[in-house]
């Protein structure tokens, strides 16, 4: 949780200011509270009960490891989306039955990875379409090997969210449409190395309330019934994730208000002895990373009054105000921030008018600022763009640093660009 006291902006019990300048590093650089996250895992566990569960988190949110061990140590598993995410998944000491893989264009080498995952595989390879089912059959049979297999259905919702993380339509490249199932059915039967031990659906992002997440879940539901009495044997349903956070408007719900929910539908179904699945990412790591920057300087125009605070952190670093107009808060990290000051565009250095952070309130121009809530989809978006190199990662945890991942640095992106490394 970022504080304040007389020692500036505390996060995860460490004053941020102490990490740059003379401190252990320099900036652009993502600093994450690993305690928050893993007490963030703890909490929604409690939202089920004793419901058999899974929380299979996102790696794709945040996939440093010392992240990934921490969510672990919470009692989490992990959904991943490729077979680098699923390494590091099984690295991080991951049991393989606590993995689900899901994505449209898994490769041939990655599903060969998660069948040979321990003694039986994976917890399941989502498949995403009728035409996976032969290629999923093709490896098993290969491998000599049975794959675990669960299909993600779209349930026809329409999330009230960005266009760009809104899943749960028919026009999104995910999952299998609903009126595509008797085909799905007639090819999984013609499979004879493929086990389908469940179902799953996903909506979209950011999501700040539960009403749609229970229609979806619904939807799902019935389906799963209907193929249980065709004789299926249902292990688990997955109703995802998406769960929002509170950027700064609010967000009335938890995660722990999503399980609840969840738990209800389903221990009222005749599949109450299902094991309840859900993907959260952004939820359990967004609010407990941030990412720090210096000020490069400030520019005024008389034409207007306009102000622009330039800092050394830029799109290439966080990219989600560029790619879904999000807005992220930031404070300057030596004093209080206000709300009624002059308004500064926090622009970043890259070459581009999108690498924009918006408008923000500042009494004088910092030296340094944090913005907040970029725990998630932050440094796992990253990129080398302008030949900027990539941030820091600094890992907090017990109120000191744990460990840190420094940045590569601009000489790396040189040698490589020239082909001397």
């Amino acid at each position: 949780m970022l504080t304040r006291d007389a020692r500036g902006v505390v996060f995860g019990g460490v004053p941020l200011g102490n990490l740059f300048g003379d401190g252990p590093t320099t900036t652009p650089a993502y600093v994450y509270d690993l305690d928050a996250m893993e007490a963030e895992a703890r909490a929604l566990a409690q939202g089920f009960g004793e419901r058999p569960h899974l929380i299979a988190y996102a790696v794709k949110a945040n996939s440093a490891g010392p992240v990934v061990r921490a969510l672990a140590r919470g009692g989490a598993g992990a959904e991943v989306v490729s077979g680098a995410e699923l390494a590091v998944a099984l690295g991080c000491g991951i049991a393989p039955d606590r993995v689900l893989y899901s994505g449209v264009g898994k490769l041939a080498g990655e599903i060969d990875r998660a069948l040979g995952a321990g003694d039986r595989g994976i917890l399941a390879i989502q498949m995403e379409s009728v035409e996976e089912i032969a290629r999923i059959e093709a490896r098993a049979a290969a491998l000599g090997r049975r794959a675990r297999v669960s299909f993600r259905i779209n349930p026809g919702i329409e999330a009230d969210t960005h266009a760009h993380v809104a899943t749960g339509h028919d026009e999104a490249k995910f999952g299998v449409a609903r009126a595509d199932l008797p085909a799905a059915w007639e090819a999984l039967a013609q499979a004879p190395h493929l086990d389908l031990v469940g179902l799953s659906c996903h909506v979209g992002s950011q999501l700040t309330q539960t009403g749609e997440y229970l229609a979806a879940a619904e939807v799902l539901l019935t389906i799963a019934v209907a193929r249980q009495a065709a004789g299926a044997r249902l292990e688990l349903l997955d109703f995802g994730g998406g769960f929002g956070i509170d950027y700064g408007a609010g967000c009335p719900v938890k995660p722990a208000d999503f399980a609840r929910a969840g738990r209800a539908l389903l221990d009222a179904s005749p599949l109450a002895a299902a094991t309840l699945v859900v993907e959260p990412g952004r939820s359990l790591v967004a609010a407990h990373g941030v990412l720090c920057a210096s000020v490069i300087s400030a520019k005024r125009s008389l034409e207007g009054d306009r102000r622009w605070l330039v800092i050394d952190a830029g799109m290439n670093d966080l990219i989600r105000p560029a790619l879904y107009a999000a807005r992220h808060r930031i404070e300057p990290l030596d004093r209080a921030p206000l709300a009624t000051a002059p308004g500064y565009r926090v622009v970043g250095p890259v070459c581009e008018s999108s690498d924009d952070f918006g408008e923000h309130p500042f009494e004088a121009v910092p030296e340094r600022v944090v913005i907040r809530d970029t725990g998630a989809y932050g440094f796992t978006m990253a990129s080398e763009y302008n030949g900027r190199a990539l941030p820091a990662e600094v890992f907090l945890r017990g109120g000191r640093v744990d460990s840190i991942s420094a940045s590569p640095g601009v000489d790396a992106w040189i040698k490589k660009r020239l082909g001397t490394v």
